[in-house]
């Protein structure tokens, strides 16, 4: 999973072709977010992910709690993935990952300025039932979660690769011209990029997509000092 390149908040069919034209490994659907603030509907991202599999993955974001719920959810989106920023306990992982055994878990670490020991719990805590850790960034101003386009300290993230037993997707105000130097400071699995890949429209830049894509490939070469190691399968 070394090297893994997402790109989240797709919109639409001719925006995922885009993106998977310029070469990233899975997409990022954003759904069920407590503000009702989707960006298109679920028989959209059902399509679209029944077009993009199985060369892409397609992955769920999301608050949903429940693990009932997440398991059904998926199945109607046609997923085998789903990236958690609820507050969703443990023993609830747990049971999630009994009733789906085959979905691929990824939970939300949002970074704040005072909160490693915190989320080194949260890592302690629910690494059994977890596949992959995703850190974003906290936005104080408005209380979100995630696709803030803010930035937060890598050196936060490094520590969490360090302690965590499970791969780290790095995400938070990541774009083309600071992917690299990020990837170099932190060394996850994988990023994520949503807001800095987007034009005046908040639509996908190709160009965007492309050297972000290109500049990430180049430094997960740099860290894995081989290149044939990089490619995310």
């Amino acid at each position: 999973m070394q090297g893994l390149i997402q790109v989240a908040g797709i919109i639409d069919q001719a925006e995922a072709d885009m993106i998977v034209e310029e070469g990233a490994d899975w997409l990022g659907f954003a759904l069920r977010l407590p503000a009702k603030n989707e960006d298109l509907s679920e028989a959209d991202a059902a399509a679209i992910v029944e077009a993009i599999q199985p060369k892409n993955k397609g992955v769920i974001i999301t608050y949903l709690t429940d693990a009932a719920e997440i398991k059904e959810f998926c199945a109607q989106i046609g997923v085998d993935a789903i990236q958690l920023h609820g507050d969703v306990t443990p023993a609830e992982l747990g049971r999630l990952r009994s009733i789906a055994p085959d979905l691929y878990v990824l939970k939300s670490l949002v970074v704040k300025s005072d909160n490693i020991d915190e989320l080194a719990r949260i890592v302690e805590d629910s690494a059994e039932w977890v596949d992959m850790f995703i850190t974003d960034t906290f936005n104080p101003a408005t209380g979100a979660k995630g696709a803030t386009g803010l930035v937060h300290d890598w050196g936060i993230s490094a520590e969490l690769v360090n302690l965590s037993p499970r791969p780290l997707m790095l995400a938070g105000g990541l774009n083309p011209e600071n992917v690299a130097e990020a990837i170099d400071q932190v060394r996850p699995a994988a990023v994520d990029a949503h807001t800095g890949l987007e034009g005046p429209d908040r639509r996908k830049d190709r160009l965007k997509v492309r050297k972000f894509v290109r500049e990430s490939r180049l430094a997960f070469a740099r860290i894995a000092g081989d290149t044939g190691q990089v490619r995310a399968s």
